[in-house]
């Protein structure tokens, strides 16, 4: 079982949070010159307000079919550079610029989500920014620079041929161990924070395995695509506060974000 988070809206509650990385396919696609591919790293603070527009069935036209496609519980990256004028925004305001337009084959729901961002501006006055995009289910999915109306992303989505259909996501969180190996954060007992939770592998409390002022990378499974969000955070006392603010993690999922925030107090 995992920490289990309702999909939409509200959390359901707080269980057990074990189970291995999943490992799927993450492709690289480029925007306005950019050619950037980089790996998704770190987490930032409280997550962005979505801004989505659910559409009608996806129908097969001669343009959509023209569109690359990508199979559900895939991922790519999407780099694009974004020109805000005189002020550049953080990464979590410009997720706020970028509309998710979904047009699921069934009509219900969404087709994919962003799991994480991060960047930085450019010299130019641009905002560098990479959006890692996780399928959810068959359909369209675009994603829209609001300010201009640029489409910076759009795939047709696709059934996996060889997995089983999407149908929920478990919240699983791992610690590294100082060495470069990853262990389980078992939530079995509802703990209050992280390091009230216990260690799988070794039967004892967070709090006695994370040596004091040591700085940690935690990693964080909730997407259809089975892919890693990772933070590197520091035990401060009773406290484990991030050491980089970047990517955004979870901007489409809040829901698991106010677990996570509680649990990290973050």
């Amino acid at each position: 079982m995992g920490w289990i988070v309702a999909a939409v809206v509200v959390v359901a509650g707080v269980a057990v949070a074990a189970g291995v990385f999943l490992n799927r396919k993450n492709d690289s696609v480029t925007s306005s010159g950019s050619n950037t591919n980089r790996v998704a790293a770190v987490t930032a603070p409280s997550p962005a307000p979505v801004v989505s527009t659910s559409r009608p069935p996806a129908l097969a036209t001669a343009s959509t079919n023209k569109l690359p496609s990508i199979e559900v519980n895939q991922a790519v990256m999407v780099t694009v550079e974004l020109d805000f004028g005189k002020t550049v925004p953080t990464i979590a305001e410009a997720l706020r610029e970028i509309d998710r337009r979904y047009q699921p084959d069934d009509g219900q729901g969404r087709t994919f989500a962003i799991l994480d961002a991060y960047g930085e501006p450019t010299p130019q006055g641009k905002l560098h920014i990479s959006m890692h995009v996780s399928m959810e289910k068959p359909g369209l999915g675009t994603l829209v620079f609001r300010r201009t109306g640029e489409v910076l992303w759009q795939n047709r989505i696709v059934a996996a041929t060889n997995a089983a259909p999407f149908t929920g996501k478990n919240l699983l969180i791992y610690l590294d161990d100082g060495a470069g190996k990853a262990v389980t954060i078992d939530g079995s007992s509802n703990p209050s924070t992280i390091l009230d939770a216990s260690i799988k592998e070794a039967g004892v409390l967070v709090r006695a395995f994370w040596p004091e002022g040591a700085e940690r990378e935690m990693t964080f499974l909730y997407s259809a695509c089975g892919c890693p969000v990772k933070a590197m955070v520091k035990r401060v006392g009773e406290k484990t506060p991030r050491t980089k603010e970047l990517p955004v993690m979870f901007p489409d999922d809040p829901s698991v974000m106010l677990v996570i925030n509680r649990l990290m107090g973050w």
